[in-house]
């Protein structure tokens, strides 16, 4: 980013950060999910149910791939991975609600925001997927990084796998939960091209989880595509989630929301990039 003299950012930083998303439809409110808990390690800043477990406790021992691969991502520990951009720390294996096993750390980004000549980084990004998937990719094999990142097809077929993937979002500074969702809903709105009654019903009820909500430095916002047209949200303004806020069951919308991110122009192309070279490693 070209840098400029002193321009003042103010904070809560009012953030504008439009780049198209499909919709959501048929989305419904969950006060007290009674999904069952994943006995391994995926993504343990996902959610955690009353009992708080630790992802450093009660660790089972399991074949994982992480991005230590990838350029883009620097592993800190045999536990940890690190965003460079913003050093944020991800888990490389965590466990969710709902998840049939463990899921492994496949590359972390970061969104930026750009105000007058300054980027703004606003939050980190890491994309967690059942391990199985990677046995769904074969015909991708020996492809190179920049070759993948090309390929709609294989990113497609991640989406399309009826194996668990999910993206994990940290913010890195204050923002308000009305301007957190506005840039979403920039991003979806392009990609419904035709919303019906039950895409519109979907997306205020996934507006009602953010708005008038403060949305600390360090929050943690999951989306976890359990199956293609099935995804949970959940958000944690302070430690692990306790419970799930809200469950997408439309495929138009979970599509549109994993395009956001790792379709053309994704809101965070150093995400993109991460999890090609990740891919590319793994698929040697």
């Amino acid at each position: 980013m070209v840098g400029a003299s002193a321009i003042p950012i103010p904070t809560p930083l009012s953030l504008s950060l439009s780049t198209p998303i499909p919709r959501i439809s048929s989305l419904r409110r969950i006060s007290n999910p009674t999904l069952s808990l994943c006995q391994t390690h995926y993504f343990s800043l996902l959610v955690t149910f009353p009992l708080h477990f630790s992802p450093h406790k009660h660790r089972r021992t399991q074949t994982h791939f992480s991005p230590n691969a990838s350029s883009s991502s620097s592993v800190v520990s045999a536990e940890y991975t690190e965003e460079p951009a913003t050093t944020v720390k991800f888990q490389r294996s965590l466990s969710l609600p709902g998840c049939s096993g463990s899921l492994s750390l496949l590359g972390t980004g970061y969104r930026e925001k750009s105000f007058a000549i300054i980027g703004v980084k606003v939050y980190a990004a890491g994309l967690y997927v059942n391990p199985s998937i990677l046995s769904e990719l074969n015909a991708w094999k020996g492809q190179s990084t920049t070759k993948i990142q090309e390929i709609p097809s294989l990113f497609n077929s991640i989406f399309q796998s009826p194996l668990e993937k999910s993206l994990k979002i940290v913010l890195v500074r204050d923002v308000d939960g009305k301007t957190f969702w506005d840039a979403f809903d920039d991003a979806i709105s392009p990609r419904i091209k035709a919303p019906t009654s039950i895409d519109e019903s979907a997306l205020s009820t996934f507006r009602s989880i953010f708005q008038g909500r403060p949305l600390k430095k360090g929050t943690f916002i999951f989306l976890t595509w359990l199956e293609p047209s099935k995804m949970l949200v959940c958000v944690s303004l302070d430690g692990l989630p306790s419970n799930v806020e809200a469950t997408i069951e439309s495929g138009s919308v979970t599509l549109a929301l994993f395009d956001v991110f790792f379709g053309n122009g994704p809101v965070s192309p150093s995400l993109k990039d991460s999890v090609a070279k990740g891919l590319a490693t793994i698929l040697k």
